[in-house]
């Protein structure tokens, strides 16, 4: 049988698959891929970053409506794993609390993609990175014209 080529099916399937193995994982830590996604936002920005900002990247990166990430943003602060800064409420940071929870989860998914990429030679790794990331940027230059 021949390998197939590359084509939208097949990045989806392995999207699918793999976020669906963090999923169990997440849920066994109690939380969601979208709350794990805010967290990785704030902890990529230093730990705090602006609201706006926060829901704008999540908007984009995960292609929903910004009424969808609201919410989450919103039960993250109610779960006590960011704040408002104080004196600056448009800006959020991951409270001590999230932090830790933060880099739990870090360490689940990281496990994963180790389990998952294991004797995939590194220039394999490499090329399909190129390749996808020469896909998301014309997708996403696509749907911003």
């Amino acid at each position: 049988m021949s390998t197939p080529l590359l084509n939208g099916q097949i990045i989806g399937q392995a999207l699918y698959a793999t976020r669906a193995v963090l999923a169990v994982r997440l849920t066994e830590l109690g939380t969601s891929f979208e709350v794990s996604a805010v967290l990785n936002v704030l902890a990529q920005h230093g730990g705090s970053w602006g609201r706006r900002d926060i829901v704008d990247r999540l908007t984009f990166a995960l292609k929903v409506d910004e009424a969808e990430v609201v919410p989450v943003v919103e039960s993250v602060l109610a779960d006590g794993l960011a704040e408002p800064v104080p004196g600056d409420t448009a800006t959020l940071r991951l409270t001590e609390h999230g932090r830790d929870f933060q880099a739990r989860v870090a360490e689940v998914a990281a496990a994963i993609a180790a389990r998952l990429y294991a004797d995939i030679p590194e220039v394999e790794l490499a090329t399909a990175a190129r390749v996808l990331t020469l896909l998301t940027d014309r997708a996403n230059a696509e749907l911003a014209a």
